[in-house]
Order: structure tokens, then sequence, then C-alpha cells
């Protein structure tokens, strides 16, 4: 079965860190733009952080920078979402997807800033992030 799984949720202080995993099963996200959303309770789900097939090319939410970080390990077949620093407004259930990037902006090292995400497929079912003392 085609899909995404996510892990590495969990609790943990104010401040603290958290490492979240997204790995594909029965297809290759190198071949894939894939993207990291969360949705809190009663809020609407947003992007948090997006990377597309070319390496250092990615979408960042406001919220995120500086905080949080997107990386792919082709090795592994799997896209992470480092967050550091974490709030309690960060609690959500955290999700991937495979996405549309739009908006490129063209960086000096040739990597391009997309300032819009869609997640358009293959989205998992989500991991528990909980920020709490």
């Amino acid at each position: 079965q085609v899909q995404l799984v996510e892990s590495g949720g969990g609790l943990v202080q104010p401040g603290g860190s958290l490492k979240l995993s997204c790995t594909g099963s029965r297809f290759s996200l190198d071949n894939y733009a894939v993207g990291w959303f969360r949705q809190a309770p009663g809020k609407d789900r947003e992007g948090v952080l997006c990377i597309g097939t070319q390496k250092g090319s990615t979408y960042t939410a406001t919220f995120a920078e500086g905080r949080f970080s997107i990386s792919r390990d082709g090795a592994k077949n799997t896209v992470h979402l480092q967050m550091n620093s974490l709030r309690p407004e960060d609690t959500a259930v955290y999700s991937c997807a495979t996405v549309l990037l739009s908006g490129g902006v063209r960086r000096s090292d040739g990597t391009y800033n997309w300032t819009e995400c869609y997640g358009v497929d293959k989205w998992g079912k989500g991991t528990l992030v909980t920020v709490s003392s």
C-alpha cells in the first residue's frame, strides 16, 4: 500500500526539542516534494515546512523560522522535521503529505524559497505533539 507514515511525536516540555519522521511506503520520496502540516484542536490545518525535490529548496511558515528545519534522508526514504525551542502553542497533530510548491524566489545559492505549499496526496495519519510542563 502506497502511504506515508509519521513517527516521533510525544510529550515535551516548553523549550525542548523533537524530531519527527515521515517515511514513504512503496514509493520513493526522492521523486516528490514533501511537506509537514499541523492541526491544533479547534483550528484549521496549516503548513509548517515543505521541501522540494531540489536539495535546499524549502517553504517555511513564519512561526517555524529559526526554530524548525526540514531535511531528507534518502537512504531511509524519510523526511524529517526537527523542532527546537518548542512552545505550548506548537501542540498539534503533525502530518506529512506530498505537496505542490509555488511562488518560488531564487536564492543566491540557486535554491528556491517557496512562498506557498499545498498538501496534495498521500497524507499520513499524523503524530501528536504535546508541549506542556
